[in-house]
């Protein structure tokens, strides 16, 4: 049998409809109350009132679906003994039991962070602990009475730019399914947004803020309509059904100006279309909210968003000739305590009408001071009714959300180990949400619109990203980098619920020692980790007694793997960087593996690129698609601007390659190669959409 024929056997044409199946489970098992406790949001009244009786029932109605009975709790969540309402929170959380008290815990952590310069002090990174960012830290808390000459420091700012698993099978990869609405995501039963979806019949592409809807049913892709996305900004979409979720940066929010520089903007746009008739799209709803976005995902006809507020801004001043740094720092000193609950809680905007607090004070959870101050929300709704929300928050930051088909995780990542505190800092990892060398771990139970807390923890070490965690049989699994309190290895770590709390039951340590963590693709047995400094590191860790992890291979070859792709149980591709084309420099590379022996795992085949190109699936996994029936892979590869599609046919165990010149400039990221249920392939550019012929005519 050819390696051809040995792959098709191992990976089976067709998928099961794995979105349908989790949305008629989620359906068949949630109480039939849980479907009528959402309550569209209302115009918040006045500040006055919104801190007082009335307000506070308000806003228990808006969040927790509050009857008027018992204070919102859930009656028809649950018997005695089972799981506790979505606005519970368990283990080391504990909400807020009045607004008075939300507002004293924000104030008294504001008050340790703000400066005569507003919230924390200026930065330059060349300065680190050195002398003079000591001098400036002691001057603006008010702990040195030294003349500051301003005029001597050169103040850069940095811009802010279910049971316990043992597993009886043997390790293996499985092959990894685009999503049902064509998007490569990271959890199958997990859809996440992007630029392109489709439902087999009709393909929706969001190009800047216009929303074109194609059909693709002919021999030909048909453009039947579009329309405008306005107050949409970095927008990227979702479908369920014939409606569109459209979730980006609101264009109308106002730019935020912190101690780190001009930030983006703080808020969050969701536009719903209706495609039930295709060839007019129409908006139908309209929500903003003043917070960041972390996260988004989609569960079915359930979308989840994750936010982050940041640090108000109270009006601050600065230092300045007629104003001394002492001065400054009294007046800001002041503007924290008069502060107000609403200048510390998000709002949300529906439909035009006036803003609403988002979040009840009794559904907002205090954290261990160790956390950065922030407020992060986490909120759920119906695609088709996106004013309609079950919200709760944390009064503190979180970097990373990553969602299996029925958890929640938020991360709170000390990054890079460097002490400082992020000020909101969204899409970025310069700066850690926590100071010290421990990730703090927070778990949700999902169902539906609803999140509930269940248990917390915390692992020594960093979490890089998302695709660091994985959930597999109620036991959560992450890899963790060197911190402060690690070694200068990397690691993969295990845990349990134990009651209220995560608990580490397993650890394998002494992964890729002085050597950076460029990715982790996790199987229900197996852990796949590459590391990289002179040569590339590939591990394979076996997961299936979770108290034990071992350390099944390790393979070490030129270059590195950023992103991960299980071809099936037997091979596996990794994309990234390696040394080019004849040897001299680097530049984008795509690997072959055979992995159906995890303890003889070896690369097969390598396709190399010119020196300067780079893969894109490093960055965004998206631009990478597998064809299963064609054995083929599409990825986006550039060069000096131009961006190409490199299509890669998988023949007795080679990688044979075709390069189409597809874009150019900023439009290169736009690409998509879109899978259709019947066996098609969609090319979308930055103009054209348009079938993809896989054969090589040449």
């Amino acid at each position: 049998m050819t390696d051809l024929e040995d792959l098709w056997d191992d990976l089976p044409v067709g998928k099961p409809p794995t979105h349908d199946i989790l949305r008629a489970g989620r359906q068949a098992t949630a109480p039939a109350a849980s479907k009528q406790r959402h309550f569209l949001v209302k115009p918040l009244l006045t500040a006055g009132l919104a801190t007082g009786i009335v307000g506070a029932f308000l806003a228990g109605t808006l969040v927790d679906g509050g009857d008027g009975g018992d204070g919102g709790s859930d009656s028809d969540a649950g018997g005695a003994g089972e799981a506790p309402s979505h606005v519970a929170f368990q283990a080391d959380l504990e909400t807020a039991k009045s607004c008075d008290e939300l507002l004293e815990t924000y104030v008294d952590r504001g008050l340790g962070r703000v400066t005569a310069w507003g919230w924390d002090e200026p930065y330059n990174p060349y300065w680190e602990d050195g002398p003079i960012i000591a001098e400036v830290r002691q001057f603006s808390r008010g702990a040195s009475d030294a003349p500051l000459d301003m005029d001597s420091l050169h103040l850069g700012y940095l811009e802010q730019a279910n049971d316990r698993a043992t597993f009886g099978t043997a390790s293996k990869t499985a092959r990894q399914e685009n999503s049902d609405t064509g998007t490569n995501v990271q959890e199958i039963g997990v859809d996440e947004p992007d630029l392109v979806k489709t439902n087999g019949d009709l393909l929706l592409r969001l190009r800047d803020d216009e929303l074109v809807v194609y059909d693709v049913t002919g021999e030909r892709t048909e453009r039947l309509s579009s329309v405008d996305l306005e107050g949409l900004e970095e927008g990227e979409i979702m479908l369920a059904g014939d409606q569109v979720v459209a979730v980006g940066i609101d264009d109308h929010a106002p730019r935020v100006r912190t101690a780190y520089g001009a930030g983006s903007r703080l808020g969050t746009r969701v536009l719903t279309v209706s495609i039930a008739d295709p060839e007019a799209p129409e908006v139908v709803e309209d929500v903003a909210y003043d917070a960041r976005l972390l996260s988004a995902r989609q569960h079915g006809d359930a979308v989840r968003l994750v936010l982050s507020s940041g640090l108000p801004d109270l009006g601050f001043v600065r230092p300045t000739n007629g104003r001394s740094a002492r001065k400054a720092l009294a007046t800001n000193r002041d503007k924290v305590e008069k502060s107000t609950i609403e200048d510390w809680l998000p709002t949300i905007t529906a439909n035009g009408e006036d803003p609403a607090q988002l979040l009840d004070c009794t559904d907002v959870a205090i954290p261990s001071d160790e956390l950065t101050l922030d407020t992060v929300s986490v909120v759920g709704f119906e695609a088709a009714a996106p004013a309609e929300v079950d919200a709760i928050g944390l009064a503190g930051a979180t970097d990373i959300a990553y969602e299996s088909v029925d958890h929640l995780y938020l991360a709170a990542s000390p990054s890079w180990g460097n002490g400082l505190d992020c000020i909101g800092c969204i899409g970025s990892r310069i700066l850690p949400s926590v100071q010290g060398g421990s990730t703090y771990l927070f778990d949700f139970k999902v169902d539906g619109t609803r999140a509930t807390h269940v248990a917390s923890g915390e692992v020594e070490g960093a979490i890089a990203d998302r695709w660091a965690m994985d959930e597999a049989g109620g036991v959560l699994r992450v890899a963790v980098t060197p911190t402060s309190e690690t070694g200068n290895f990397n690691s993969v770590v295990t845990f349990d619920r134990d009651g209220q709390d995560l608990v580490e039951i397993g650890r394998l340590d002494e992964l890729g020692r002085n050597e950076d963590l460029k990715s982790v693709r996790w199987f229900d047995g197996l852990a796949i980790l590459v590391t990289f400094r002179q040569v590339d590191p590939l591990y394979a860790v076996d997961l299936t007694e979770v108290e034990r992890p071992r350390l099944i291979a390790k393979l070490k070859i030129p270059g590195f793997s950023e992103y991960l792709h299980p071809l099936g149980p037997k091979r596996l591709v990794g994309v990234g960087e390696g040394p080019s084309i004849g040897g001299r420099g680097w530049g984008a590379q795509v690997g072959l593996f055979n992995v159906a022996d995890l303890e003889d795992v070896h690369r097969m085949n390598v396709q190399r690129y010119a020196s300067g190109t780079n893969a894109l699936a490093g960055a965004d996994p998206r631009s990478f698609t597998f064809i299963n029936d064609h054995r083929t892979i599409l990825t986006v590869i550039q060069r000096s601007g131009v961006g190409y599609l490199s299509v890669l046919r998988i023949v007795d165990g080679e990688l044979r390659n075709r390069m189409v010149q597809v874009e150019y400039g900023d439009d290169v990221d736009q690409v998509r190669a879109v899978p259709l249920p019947d066996g098609r392939v969609v090319l979308v550019t930055g103009e054209d959409v348009e079938f993809f012929d896989l054969r090589d005519r040449s």
